[in-house]
C-alpha cells in the first residue's frame, strides 16, 4: 500500500504540503480530493520520488520509491498523459519502458490491447488526441502489472465510453486486492468509482473516510466536499 507520514514540502516561505499523513490500503479505490493548490500533485510527486520532501516520508509497499529496483513492477503512475516523446511510436515508447524494468516485451501488446490502442501501436505520439495520449499513459502505468496504481486526473480527455471503461478497470483492479489512488476534480465520477476518500486542503488532511461516511448528512459528494474544505 501507500503510506504517507508527516509529509511536508516547503518552497521558500510557501508551505505546499503540511504534516500530511494517510494510508491508501489494498482492495479499495481511494479518491484523492482537494481544491486547486491544495497540494495533491505535490504529494503524488513526492510519493513517486520526483520531489524531495522537506520533512516526513512516503512509502510504497513499505519502501521509498527511490529504493525500488524495478519501480514499474511495484507502482504504476499517470501524472501527465502527454509524457511520451512526440516523435516516438506508441509501441516503441512502451518497449523502452519495459526494457528499463525487465518487463517481457509481450506485455507491450497486451497493455495496448487493454487500453484500446492496438491499432495505433505504430503511430507517433504527436498524432494522438488528448484521449489517446491519456490511454497511452494508462498503458504505461499498467505495463508492469503492479500491485499499486497512482493516477492523476485519469479521465481527462476520455470520451464517455473511455470513462466507463476506466471505471470498470479501476474497480476490477481493486477487487483483485490491489491499491488504487485516483486524484480528480470530478465529484460525480469520484462518487461512482471510489470506495474511500482522502481529502486535503491547504496541504493538510481534511478527511480520511469511506465515501458513505464523508457524504453522510450532505446532499451530495460535491456538497460534502465544499463544506469540508470551507472549514
Amino acid at each position: 500500500m501507500i503510506v504517507v507520514e508527516e509529509l511536508t514540502k516547503r518552497y521558500g516561505r510557501t508551505v505546499a504540503v503540511d504534516g500530511l499523513s494517510f494510508a491508501v490500503r489494498p482492495g479499495h479505490v481511494t479518491g484523492f480530493l482537494g481544491p486547486n493548490g491544495a497540494g495533491k500533485s505535490t504529494t503524488m510527486r513526492m510519493i513517486l520520488g520526483l520531489d524531495r520532501p522537506t520533512a516526513g516520508r512516503a512509502l510504497v509497499g513499505g519502501r521509498p520509491y527511490a529504493s525500488l529496483r524495478r519501480p514499474l513492477r511495484e507502482i504504476g503512475a499517470l501524472l501527465e498523459g502527454r509524457s511520451a516523446h512526440p516523435g516516438r511510436r506508441a509501441a516503441d515508447h512502451l518497449r523502452y519502458l519495459a526494457r528499463s524494468n525487465d518487463i517481457p516485451a509481450a506485455r507491450v501488446g497486451e497493455v495496448l490491447a487493454l487500453v484500446g490502442l492496438q491499432d495505433a501501436a505504430r503511430r507517433r505520439a504527436s498524432g494522438f488526441s488528448l484521449g489517446m495520449a491519456q490511454r497511452l499513459g494508462i498503458a504505461a502505468a499498467l505495463l508492469g502489472d503492479p500491485p499499486v496504481l497512482l493516477l492523476d486526473e485519469p479521465v481527462n480527455g476520455l470520451d464517455p465510453e473511455g470513462v466507463h471503461w476506466l471505471r470498470a478497470l479501476l474497480r476490477g483492479y481493486a477487487a483483485q486486492g490491489r491499491t488504487v489512488l485516483v486524484s480528480s476534480h470530478l465529484m460525480a465520477e469520484t462518487a461512482l468509482v471510489a470506495d474511500r476518500l482522502v481529502v486535503i486542503s491547504r496541504g493538510r488532511l481534511v478527511a480520511d473516510a469511506t465515501v458513505a461516511e464523508f457524504v453522510a448528512g450532505a446532499a451530495s459528494l460535491e456538497d460534502a466536499f465544499l463544506k469540508a474544505v470551507a472549514r
